[in-house]
Formats: C-alpha cells, structure tokens, sequence
C-alpha cells in the first residue's frame, strides 16, 4: 500500500475534524440535540408545528456555506472534489445511504461524530458497522471488480 502523497491533506482534514467537533458540541450545548443531518432533515417529514425553522435554516446554512467559503477564502484554498463515478452511481449510493440512516436510526455524522461523544452503545456499534461495511465495499471494489 502506497500514500497518495499528492492528495494528503492532514492539516485541512484536522481542521475540518475540530469545526466538526466544535459544531457539534455548541449545537448540543445551546439547542440539546444531536447534530445529525439524518435527523435534522427527517424532522421535516413531516413537519412539526414549531420546529421546522430552525431545521430550514440549517439546511441552508449547510448549502450557502460553500458558496460563502468561495468569495471569502484565498483561492489556493478552494479545491473542486474529483468523483469517479457516473451521476447514476451517485444518486444509487445517496439513495443507499439513506437508506441506511433511516435502518440505524441515524447517520454517520450523528452516530460517528455526536453518539459516540456521549459514549451511545447504539452509536459504537452502528460506528463500528459503518466502518467495516466501508472497508469492505473499497475492498472487493478494489480487489476483485
């Protein structure tokens, strides 16, 4: 196994990694929920009387941030993502993993990030079946097809 020295990017990752933590304790701290999008968005369905702001308002927080982070940040900053895959292969693996959130009663980021904050056993091993179905999927993805 090689590391793809050109792509590694451990200082951009570590901040992603401490704003997401960040993120997640202030939002448990002043609302007492759980940052999961999973959540957030099926709280929308269907909507509650009350509590669907909030949830709209975060949404589009999430979508206007790239483009925020567009007109703020230094251009070297700014890298477009590469996806091998077709659009189909996207919209079947979106479809997939929401699936998948609405079996483990919620999504990477609320089980791996938040749930497993809180030391959930719930978490732990839905964490633990993320991981290893992921490393799976690279493997025969990567060895055999």
């Amino acid at each position: 196994m090689t590391l793809d020295w050109n792509h590694f990017t451990p200082w951009t990752s570590l901040a992603g990694g401490v704003l997401l933590g960040l993120a997640s304790a202030l939002f448990i701290l002043f609302n007492g929920r759980i940052l999961g999008i999973s959540g957030i968005v099926g709280g929308l369905l269907p909507p509650t009387r009350g509590d669907t702001s909030w949830r709209i308002s975060f949404l589009l927080g999430l979508l206007a941030a790239p483009w925020v982070v567009q007109r703020v940040a230094p251009v070297q900053w700014i890298k477009s993502p590469r996806i091998d895959a077709s659009t189909g292969m996207v919209i079947v693996a979106g479809l997939l993993v929401g699936l998948g959130t609405r079996y483990a009663s919620g999504c990477t980021s609320g089980h791996g990030v938040c749930g497993l904050s809180r030391l959930s056993p719930r978490s732990m091993v839905a964490t633990g079946v993320f991981m290893a179905a992921g490393f799976a999927v690279v493997f025969v993805l990567g060895h055999w097809l």
